[in-house]
């Protein structure tokens, strides 16, 4: 009975097929919509947690922090500085390595190529503490550390926009009209809300405290590694009492550092991502109740139509409930429909715009979980429910007699 119902449902759908699908232009525009939204922004939270992951738990960063009391309309940032790393891991049971991280924009020249890109100086052992490891050719070294040497590994996007070929190994290009050899290719890494670890360059921190000055190596980003199996929260409070000491904090005075770890900062990200996705999901959520009015409107016009084929069926012994059950499976047979065009439109929807804003932003592959998925026909179903429960009760309700009198 019940597939013959479902029979039934779908033949009265393709018996008016423009009607059906204007019917269900709702449903349709609203799964897309919070399927769209869903897949960009499950796809950034998928891309950060797949990056974070590969650093490791065991991976804290230290930012100069002016706070929101210190000087709020310059915010100069106060002084972050290799002796505050060095004066940690001495002082400290929980930290191991450390990276201090000189971030400038440079000017990239090789041939008559030329790029912009976001410069890093760092120690020889950067790729072990954030895990971000060379592909081809190799690393710095102390001797080059210690000779400050002008060598610099670079990402792939920098090979192609400098049009370095195919073995840029030993070649060397200006940066910031400075000639530097090339001694490395970084693993393709790719990035986030325009983060991208694959358009930089590295250079060691020695060389460049001699190109742009010790007085600018002041304001640093320090990454340290944590022992293995050291607490997070014991190595955040070593650190926080290493750093206030140096910098003569009192009691009671905000630190002018922050320290991030890479859990918190994942659990973080989650949450803000977490929260625009139930954000948009409300607001689309209203197109999906419009397009459940939209199902009840056209269903009570069927009722309306099909009011003397009611009367037959009844007449010859259907009873009151499997009324109710075929025009309940035909409004969710007309839900269901639009949440399976829905779907699949939102994907590729999302898809597009990924494509569309690549010049302006590089956004990650598009990921649709099978919960949204579910969730969406879910919703479609309880949609279909909802709204076509009063049209099929009054089919169900109709007298056989009156029915047949219909004209």
């Amino acid at each position: 009975m019940l597939l013959e119902n479902i029979k039934i449902a779908l033949r009265a759908i393709w018996a008016s097929k423009l009607r059906s699908i204007l019917t269900v232009l709702g449903i349709m525009i609203g799964v897309a919509s919070v399927i769209a939204v869903v897949s960009l922004v499950q796809g950034m939270q998928y891309n950060i947690s797949q990056n974070l992951q590969g650093i490791g738990s065991n991976f804290i960063e230290v930012y100069p922090d002016p706070g929101e009391q210190r000087n709020p309309f310059l915010q100069k940032l106060p002084d972050l500085t290799i002796d505050d790393a060095n004066a940690v891991r001495r002082a400290t049971t929980a930290i191991g390595e450390f990276t201090p991280i000189y971030i400038a924009n440079a000017s990239l020249k090789y041939g008559d190529a030329h790029h912009q890109v976001q410069l890093y100086a760092v120690s020889d052992v950067y790729q072990e503490i954030v895990n971000h490891w060379v592909e081809h050719g190799r690393f710095f070294t102390p001797i080059d550390q210690d000779g400050r040497k002008d060598v610099c590994t670079i990402g792939l996007d920098v090979v192609e926009k400098l049009k370095l070929g195919t073995n840029p190994i030993g070649k060397l290009i200006q940066i910031n009209n400075t000639t530097f050899t090339v001694v490395g290719i970084m693993e393709k890494k790719g990035g986030t809300f325009g983060n991208n670890q694959d358009d930089i360059v590295l250079i060691p921190f020695s060389t460049a405290t001699v190109i742009f000055g010790s007085e600018n190596m002041r304001k640093l980003v320090l990454a340290f590694q944590m022992r293995p199996g050291s607490d997070l929260d014991l190595a955040r409070e070593q650190v926080t009492e290493v750093l206030r000491a140096r910098h003569h904090l009192k009691k009671g005075d905000p630190n002018d550092f922050r320290i991030i770890a890479q859990e918190e900062l994942m659990k973080t990200i989650s949450t803000v991502l977490l929260n625009i996705t139930l954000i948009m999901a409300a607001v689309v959520g209203i197109a999906l109740l419009v397009g459940g009015i939209g199902i009840m409107n056209i269903m009570l016009v069927s009722v309306t139509e099909r009011t003397r084929e009611i009367g037959i069926r009844k007449s010859i012994g259907a009873r009151r409930r499997d009324v109710l059950v075929q025009f309940l499976i035909e409004a969710i047979a007309l839900s269901a429909l639009g949440g399976v065009i829905g779907v699949a439109g939102g994907y590729g929807l999302a898809t597009a715009a990924r494509f569309g804003l690549k010049k302006f932003v590089e956004l990650p592959p598009v990921h649709t979980p099978i919960w949204a998925i579910a969730l969406a026909f879910g919703f479609c179903a309880f949609l279909g429910i909802l709204f076509g429960i009063y049209p099929a009760a009054k089919a169900s309700k109709l007298d056989p007699i009156e029915a047949l009198r219909y004209e």
